[in-house]
């Protein structure tokens, strides 16, 4: 039996931008999902799927060979073209297997922590090839969560000639206590908003106003400055995207500073505020909420 994990991830900035070589943070989150492989009786290989609660969410008995339509099963396509990308990385891969593959979340699939990018890093590593590889073959993006999915620690990451540079970075900031992540009960599909914004002219100062904006806050050392420093990075991408900002769109009259995370309009967001803050998001239907340190591994 072997068993291979990955974390989850958190794009703290650079959203968008990260794809033409913005400097962005990331942190990797305590959840992630593993992967298990045993040899089988049964022919051909056999994957399931378990969610956070352990509970089935996909399976299916099928070879590398065989032919599935996206519009018939989209998971299992998805999953059938991974796994011919690694083997053509590595042509020992998957050769005659007869296998049961088990799949393990530990953080529900709708918090947009990175389930494809998980899977995707655990299949590189079973298949000993190089994850930024088979995701450039298979799913395409910046690779920050592939990233993420290999460190313990905050990253900075960056794209050069496209080319993924990592940075440990340990985050030194004393005022954890006053932040916190607030899911906003909608997954966004990252594939599609990415398509949104490469479809819309990029102004050519905004790559270099994130970088800055992302080495400003990661040596911030007051709440304050922080907050401003949240404030100025939302402006510069809502009027790259052209969206409102989730504060103008849902929490206008929140006294303090947030912002998206990722593909805006779902999954989490990062808000400052004290343990009393929290209230007014559960009052707005928003329940989730994660203190910075529980989120980050």
């Amino acid at each position: 039996m072997k068993t291979f994990y990955s974390n989850g991830k958190l794009l703290l900035t650079g959203e968008y931008v990260v794809l033409d070589g913005a400097l962005s943070l990331a942190i990797p989150t305590k959840k992630g999902q593993s992967l298990t492989v045993e040899e089988s009786n049964e022919k051909g290989i056999h994957w399931k799927s378990l969610d956070a609660h352990g509970m089935p969410w996909f399976e299916a008995q099928f070879q590398l060979g065989d032919t599935v339509e996206e519009s018939e099963n989209k998971t299992l396509f998805q999953l059938i073209k991974i796994l011919k990308e690694a083997r053509k990385r590595n042509p020992s891969f998957l050769v005659d297997a007869n296998i049961q593959v088990t799949t393990q979340l530990s953080f529900p699939q709708n918090w947009g922590l990175g389930t494809s990018s998980t899977l995707l890093n655990n299949i590189a590593q079973w298949a000993k090839i190089n994850p930024f590889q088979l995701l450039k073959d298979s799913f395409g993006g910046s690779g920050y969560d592939i990233a993420a999915a290999n460190y313990n620690t905050p990253i900075l990451y960056q794209l050069k000639n496209g080319k993924p540079i990592v940075k440990e970075n340990l985050l030194e900031w004393k005022f954890t206590d006053n932040l916190f992540f607030v899911y906003l009960n909608k997954k966004q599909n990252s594939r599609e908003a990415i398509a949104k914004y490469k479809s819309k002219s990029l102004s050519s100062t905004v790559i270099s106003e994130i970088s800055t904006l992302t080495r400003e806050l990661v040596a911030c050392k007051s709440i304050h400055a922080f907050e401003e420093l949240l404030i100025a990075h939302e402006t510069i991408i809502s009027k790259t995207i052209l969206l409102p900002t989730v504060k103008e769109t849902l929490f206008v009259d929140y006294p303090h500073a947030m912002k998206s995370l990722g593909a805006w309009g779902g999954d989490f967001i990062l808000a400052v505020g004290t343990e009393e803050h929290q209230a007014y998001f559960r009052k707005k239907g928003y329940s989730t909420i994660i203190p910075f340190k529980e989120m980050l591994l």
